[in-house]
């Protein structure tokens, strides 16, 4: 057997992204000198240098030329047709009528293997502009398909279509797909799934059932009025009247008794849930009475074990746990309700969404006379509960797709990110703002507050030079420097719109330090990166003090993810490679903040070889 066959080209888990290489230049050409270069890692006893020119061949081989051929055993297609439309749902006493995918809330469940190629046919039924995002995804070299509109691409119209095609690499675990248009996301949402590939397995006991659990909000109003007419007058939203587990409001709400959502578990076994927050904007506690959990991935990225009795999820983030089904038998409400990191007073639901976890041999009716056991969840302002979550995890070094913390960083940016106000754009439409008739609240980083383009998506502009869409100066640090946690300037009070983005070198390793402003609230916010995992090197609460908070760093094992709720009054520092090109947003996944304007984007340059080069965009892309 030749000695590139036995280091098996078939195998595309070591592709150019692998953390193993530490490539900080780009690998030789493919040609003679890297199978030469492979023969004397192997002579002179260097596996990583093989690991690491094995993984230039093999990514190469399945992106540069057709003359190299990749087995398709290890490149299933999973196709899906999505129909978005109207559907005439019953909640709380009432009918109404709400966007939905192939006529079901959530959503379909997206089944993949890891190298699995997904194909999702959308066709826009609803009287609305619609784009799905693969929230977590990584699109290594398919930026086309990420998804949000007009950073991406242009929406899909009315009574049009598009397809997304993308593969699904070096990730397992639990993401989802949702609507990235407007509040459509309240409904328009689902669980993509992505199981180890034939061959491999878990890094835990196979589990005897895996079910996704799917944390949503409901609001009784057509949710793309909701948030027009909340910005449009110059206030906020108003907030939702309810949350959901998979789609059911629970027997605690109004008219919900017969659609609470029931799982049946078998005694004596250990279940895989896996649970997504899918809400617009709220963090949610999650319990199951007497039963504890062990958490072992967040965000599709595996972590080491770590037992609890409460799962803290923000907007966005999904979070892996095993069940031991070790109780009597009966039945047992799972109940989550919000945690509300906000210091001023907000209106919101108190009403926790419950679901039951039943037994089988246990009763089978729902009746007074045998109402489950409810949890004791943390109260509604718990913050040292959600922080000692969210910091207890770590990464599980010793998996399969575990990528190493880049250590020499070539970019550092400093984010506060905060909320604001802004002049209205329609003169004495603002009528529901406190701060004035011509005034609206917006939201920002660096105090600068980003707005979407409408004639072109981000990524267009970026990939044929188009001139006026958007500006390459987003500040690396914010305008003033002051105690962030607990002054509220009001010097950046006012906030100014426009569409700054931030340009990267291909293969630049960023690290960011998000800071929470007490400017007019503070908070927590939720923060998305598009395209990447990220690891969590620190978080912690009042102004980041580089000398002091890097002491606490972990760059052994920090957990790795690609959205960190940001602790309310505190800080996050992250750190990832810049090696996908595209354009991808980093954002607030607060949709009640995400049209305000905390936000921008990465432009991430092209490698300097054509597997490291991002292809045209497909002939069907979507026009504005």
């Amino acid at each position: 057997m030749s000695l590139v066959k036995a280091i098996n080209l078939e195998d595309q888990r070591d592709s150019l992204w692998s953390s193993n290489c530490e490539l900080d230049s780009p690998p030789l050409h493919l040609n003679n000198k890297l199978i030469i270069g492979i023969t004397m890692a192997v002579m002179h006893g260097k596996p990583s240098l093989v690991i690491c020119l094995h993984s230039c061949i093999t990514f190469a081989a399945a992106t540069a030329s057709s003359s190299w051929k990749v087995s398709a055993s290890y490149s299933n297609v999973v196709e899906h047709t999505f129909h978005v439309g109207n559907l005439s749902v019953r909640r709380v006493c009432r009918e109404q009528t709400i966007i939905a995918v192939n006529g079901s809330l959530p959503g379909p469940t997206l089944q993949v293997a890891e190298g699995d190629t997904l194909v999702i046919h959308v066709v826009n039924k609803s009287p609305y502009n619609v784009s799905i995002h693969w929230h977590g995804v990584f699109q290594l070299l398919t930026a086309w398909a990420d998804g949000p509109g007009y950073a991406t691409q242009c929406p899909i119209q009315p009574g049009n279509k598009y397809t997304y095609k993308f593969k699904v690499a070096k990730q397992e675990g639990t993401l989802w797909w949702h609507a990235h248009t407007s509040f459509m996301r309240a409904t328009v949402y689902g669980a993509l799934i992505i199981r180890p590939r034939a061959g491999r397995s878990y890094p835990f006991p196979t589990p005897y059932k895996e079910v996704p659990i799917m944390l949503g909000e409901w609001w009784n109003a057509n949710v793309m009025d909701v948030e027009r007419i909340g910005m449009a007058i110059g206030g906020v939203p108003n907030v939702s009247d309810a949350y959901s587990i998979n789609g059911r409001l629970g027997d605690l709400s109004p008219c919900s008794k017969k659609h609470t959502y029931k799982l049946n578990v078998v005694k004596g076994k250990t279940y895989l849930l896996r649970l997504i927050n899918a809400a617009l904007n709220n963090q949610f506690f999650f319990k199951t009475a007497d039963h504890k959990f062990t958490v072992v991935a967040i965000d599709a990225s595996y972590t080491e074990p770590y037992h609890t009795d409460v799962v803290v999820l923000g907007p966005g983030q999904t979070t892996d746990v095993l069940l031991q089904t070790d109780q009597p038998i009966g039945d047992y409400y799972m109940a989550a309700r919000p945690y509300v990191s906000a210091m001023l007073p907000a209106p919101f639901s108190p009403i926790a969404t419950t679901g039951i976890l039943r037994y089988r041999g246990g009763t089978t009716s729902i009746s007074s006379a045998s109402t489950p056991k409810m949890p004791i969840l943390p109260a509604f302002n718990d913050t040292p509960s959600a922080h000692r979550f969210h910091t207890n995890l770590t990464g599980l070094k010793n998996g399969p797709f575990f990528v190493k913390v880049p250590r020499n960083v070539d970019v550092k940016m400093l984010i506060t990110v905060g909320v604001g106000i802004s002049t209205c754009q329609t003169p004495n439409a603002c009528i529901a703002n406190p701060f004035g008739p011509n005034i609206l609240f917006s939201a920002s980083m660096n105090n600068q507050s980003f707005q979407l383009p409408s004639s072109l998506s981000l990524l267009e502009a970026f990939v044929t030079g188009a001139k006026g869409v958007y500006t390459e100066d987003f500040p690396d640090q914010p305008p003033l420097k002051f105690n962030y946690a607990t002054d509220n300037n009001q010097s950046l009070w006012m906030t100014l719109k426009n569409t700054k983005v931030k340009r990267l070198k291909f293969n630049s390793k960023v690290e960011i330090v998000f800071q929470n402003t007490n400017i007019l609230s503070i908070e927590s916010h939720v923060m998305h990166i598009h395209g990447f995992n990220f690891h969590v090197l620190a978080q912690g609460f009042g102004t980041y003090n580089q000398k002091s908070d890097k002491k606490n760093f972990n760059y052994v094992n920090p957990q790795e993810r690609n959205t960190v709720a940001v602790p309310t009054g505190g800080w996050a520092v992250i750190r990832f490679r810049a090696n996908n090109p595209g354009v991808w947003l980093m954002h607030c996944h607060m949709d009640l903040h995400m049209p305000m304007g905390p936000a921008t984007a990465f432009l991430v340059e092209d490698g300097p070889y054509p597997w490291m080069k991002l292809p045209p965009p497909p002939k069907d892309l979507p026009r504005c």
